[in-house]
């Protein structure tokens, strides 16, 4: 690991979050992992709380440095759309820790810091909701739509699939920190884009 003794210990700190969870780590433990005392770990954060709020920043930062380039290039068109989810997709299929900090958020991790989402989370989905918000049907919530990219992302890359062809073999759970294979990611990215198009697209109106 290279960069400053702050840097790799952001990095080891991130690794442990996002392996064991926020209350089932101790600055001990992120010490330990870095190989550093107690006492450098406290020159970059005075608590464990500071420590996971900057591991959560940087992650936040990551985040938005890939979908904010998306927004940048936003078409008003369905590519518009197909890119965006595009850019999320990439985003956590090369960011496996990030997931996995948020998972472990979505299980009850760290609860005694119940301030992040408004912090990170709401700004970005905000923004991408409006974005979107004229190009959908008046039927479609464009906040229901963001999170269900959202949550189809988060169950493919955490839990796989199984499939149902008799000429196909199953895909098994993996960890999420494990990698997916290319051919899995673009099938899903496949059906990512035809769901997108279907919810983008008015439904014929009823004969008056």
């Amino acid at each position: 690991m290279g960069g400053t003794e702050e840097d790799r210990l952001i990095e080891t700190a991130t690794r442990i979050f996002a392996e064991l969870g926020y209350d089932g780590t101790s600055l001990q433990l992120i010490a330990d992992a870095a190989g550093v005392d107690l006492d450098a770990v406290h020159r970059v954060a005075a608590t464990k709380a500071d420590l996971y709020r900057a591991v959560m920043r940087d992650a936040d930062e990551a985040e938005e440095r890939a979908l904010r380039e998306a927004l940048a290039g936003f078409t008003a068109d369905r590519r518009g759309i197909l890119l965006l989810a595009d850019a999320y997709l990439d985003f956590y299929v090369s960011h496996p820790q990030v997931l996995a900090l948020w998972q472990h958020r979505w299980m009850g991790d760290a609860a005694d810091l119940p301030d992040l989402e408004e912090i990170y989370t709401q700004p970005l989905s905000r923004d991408i909701a409006d974005t979107v918000r004229g190009l959908v049907p008046p039927d479609v919530d464009p906040d229901y739509l963001i999170w269900s990219v959202v949550w189809c992302v988060y169950g493919f890359l955490t839990g796989g699939v199984v499939r149902t062809g008799q000429d196909e073999r199953p895909l098994r759970h993996t960890p999420s920190s494990a990698p997916r294979p290319h051919d899995d990611v673009e099938g899903f990215r496949a059906f990512l884009h035809t769901m997108l198009d279907h919810m983008v697209t008015p439904l014929p109106r009823p004969p008056s």
